[in-house]
């Protein structure tokens, strides 16, 4: 194969990155329009809601099967062998989903996609900010979301042109699921065009293999000065963090006391707070999930028709203008999250994803129990929902997917985004499954739920989470050392005997 330099090699790996995400969204939003096609009921017997939940949810928990294996192997494997494995895994997963003719075939088979999509989930985000400039990191990112929402949106008015096209058809729901083999295959090509993550190579060679790399990259508008000195930086990074551990499950366990006079044992941690770093990514993805997105995405046909009570053809249009909308404001952050920053956009727009949940909750609340002004409220109510994934997109979105892999220390980067992933997917999980019960037994009280659950979030992501935007990953260990010396976090009496030197 060719080897690719300067722009041609960024924007191979920015392409397949951003496939990568592509094919979250599209599968994401892929059963979304098919659960109420009457061929898919038909072809499944006419499954309850709860099962409904199960045949749509259970992918979650192959997505969280796959990042706990990532966080396992996928240091040692490697970014690229990671993703790899994870797009062939996905390709058998979209065959089985496509010739499934029984409800436990399509369980099995969306169980593996997920495994697929829990080992790519869990790398493109890594290998992205381990390739991109410090200064343009976060746009590199929100360029992967768009793409991200991209999926969602084809996935949507896929569906819903096959489930129109085909009605009475089996192949309105079989070619939607066989349409991922369009991604996978293009990423397969492109993993053999690309070279290896640099900051990978540094913790795992001697060093000239990441400079090679690091050349084949920057040559075009950097000195050879320079990139010598960014790959010197890197490789003292790797070796830092070695030297603390940081890369050892062993040194994540909250319950090792390094000694009997350590009365603070739940805080221990080393001079980078490794630990701290690896529990804030883990929170950050845990509460995207929580404030209630993917029950939008997945179940927006079902609200539409469900809490707002339009027809089935009205429910399905507003599903593909809803998702339309959600790509197109992915492109907001584009001008902002290096700007102003990640902190800044986060709280914001959580605060607002709160206040239009409450607001949800009450115009449903007067869509359902009174239908001689439904019609209005239920206008307003359909606006919130498009305002509730606008703000997610700006926000929420744009910066959870940067935020772990610039958190995470270098040694600790593949296992803490491949775990922080897996508390994404099985929280996920959940919401997906109990969305359906809860729409069905409470009504307008489940968008309370959302709205308490993401006021919440505020001021611990005011209290705990640092500004990161314009740092090198490298730069981030001192940002933590900083923060200790500070008293931003209490030291412990292992580290009054390190004297190890700050990364510079």
């Amino acid at each position: 194969m060719p080897s690719l330099k300067g722009r041609a090699l960024f924007a191979a790996v920015t392409s397949l990155t951003c496939l990568g995400f592509l094919l979250v969204g599209y599968d994401n939003g892929l059963m979304g329009g098919l659960v109420e096609a009457s061929t898919f009921k038909k072809t499944f017997d006419n499954p309850s809601p709860t099962i409904t939940g199960l045949m749509v949810a259970i992918y979650e928990v192959g997505c969280f099967i796959g990042s706990v294996v990532t966080s396992i192997f996928g240091e040692r494997l490697g970014r690229k062998k990671c993703i790899g494995t994870g797009a062939v895994i996905m390709v058998l997963g979209a065959i089985l989903q496509a010739t499934a003719y029984s409800r436990a075939q399509m369980i099995v088979a969306r169980v593996v996609s997920g495994i697929g999509m829990g080992g790519i989930n869990s790398t493109v985000p890594v290998f992205q900010a381990e390739f991109s400039p410090k200064a343009t990191r976060g746009l590199y990112v929100c360029m992967q979301l768009s793409t991200l929402n991209l999926g969602i949106f084809l996935a949507y008015w896929v569906d819903y042109g096959f489930v129109q096209s085909y009605p009475d058809s089996s192949v309105s729901f079989r070619l939607p699921c066989i349409l991922q083999c369009i991604f996978l295959l293009p990423m397969l090509i492109l993993l053999c065009l690309v070279p290896e993550s640099p900051r990978w190579l540094a913790s795992h060679s001697d060093g000239s293999r990441s400079l090679k790399v690091l050349q084949d990259m920057h040559t075009y508008h950097m000195s050879e000065e320079k990139i010598f000195a960014l790959n010197a930086s890197i490789v003292q990074a790797a070796s830092y963090e070695a030297s603390l551990g940081a890369g050892k499950w062993s040194a994540l366990n909250p319950f090792r006391i390094p000694n009997r006079t350590n009365k603070s044992f739940l805080c221990h941690d080393d001079r980078i707070s490794s630990r701290r770093r690896f529990f804030l990514a883990c929170a950050l993805q845990s509460m995207q999930q929580l404030g209630g997105i993917n029950a939008l995405i997945y179940y927006s046909t079902t609200l539409f028709r469900t809490s707002l009570d339009f027809t089935p053809h009205l429910a399905s249009l507003m599903s593909g203008f809803l998702q339309t909308f959600f790509f197109l404001a992915s492109f907001i952050p584009w001008a902002l999250i290096d700007r102003i920053g990640r902190r800044p956009l986060l709280l914001s727009c959580v605060a607002i994803m709160s206040l239009v949940m409450a607001t949800e909750s009450g115009l449903i609340y007067k869509v359902q129990s009174d239908k001689d002004i439904s019609k209005s409220y239920g206008i307003g109510a359909a606006a919130m929902l498009f305002l509730f994934e606008g703000a997610f997109t700006a926000g929420f979105q744009a910066t959870i997917w940067v935020l772990p892999s610039e958190l995470l220390p270098l040694r600790l980067r593949a296992q803490g985004s491949a775990v922080s992933t897996a508390c994404n997917w099985i929280i996920n999980y959940m919401i997906v499954q109990v969305t359906p019960i809860a729409l069905d037994r409470i009504g307008w009280r489940t968008y309370i739920i959302f709205a308490v659950l993401n006021i919440s979030f505020v001021p611990v992501i005011w209290a705990f989470i640092p500004e990161t935007a314009g740092l090198e990953l490298e730069e981030v260990d001192q940002l933590f050392i900083n923060m200790r010396q500070q008293g931003f976090y209490p030291d412990d009496e292992a580290d009054i005997h390190d004297h190890s030197p700050p990364v510079e």
